[in-house]
């Protein structure tokens, strides 16, 4: 199962929607909540972006899209409460909560390649200022590309931690991955200057 928020395929609603469309909606609900600040809205809109998950056959990938921000979400709450009040708390998280799953939406029914499509002939006015807009994809690429690559290296390493049976914080395990990223790095950057890119 996906746990990185990339795409799930699927024939749904949401499929058929242009990834321009999709990122205004995103842009304009997110707008409208923060506009309005209003704790009831936003709970609202929390919770219909929560039923709109198994109703695009989704609903396996709600937990997944929403784990990543439960304990900030934690965090916010509890300074909310201890510095303003509960209505502000549940304002904050709930626009965030809303926020944060239909992004986790709209990335599981868009293509990653439609999306640096879009946001390549976003930066194509760009151009005449200097900036490469297949450059803008590229990046933009390499770091998605980079999310799952560094997932990847900080389970190999807590494999090779565990099989020495070695025990303690989790903080042993970040030179090891860092390492490895270096070593990634590297690798990509070689095959992509034998490619002629520079």
């Amino acid at each position: 199962m996906n746990t990185i928020g990339l795409y799930v395929p699927g024939t749904s609603l949401p499929y058929r929607i242009p990834a321009g469309a999709k990122l205004l909606v995103l842009l304009g609900v997110v707008t409208v909540l923060l506009v309005l600040g209003d704790p009831w809205v936003s709970l609202g809109a929390a919770a219909a972006v929560v039923l709109l998950y198994p109703l695009f056959g989704l609903a396996g990938h709600l937990w997944h899209a929403f784990r990543p921000v439960l304990l900030f979400l934690a965090v916010v709450a509890a300074f909310h409460l201890l510095l303003t009040d509960a209505q502000t708390a549940v304002r904050v998280c709930s626009q965030l909560a809303a926020a944060v799953l239909l992004a986790g939406l709209v990335t599981r029914t868009t293509r990653v390649s439609e999306m640096l499509a879009l946001f390549e002939r976003l930066a194509r006015p760009l151009r005449r200022v200097g900036v490469r807009p297949e450059r803008v994809g590229l990046v933009l690429a390499l770091t998605i590309r980079c999310i799952p690559m560094v997932a990847q290296s900080w389970r190999t390493s807590r494999e090779a931690y565990l099989a020495r049976g070695l025990s303690g914080g989790a903080h042993r395990m970040v030179v090891p991955v860092i390492v490895n990223l270096i070593r990634s790095a590297e690798a990509l950057g070689a095959a992509m200057n034998a490619r002629g890119i520079d």
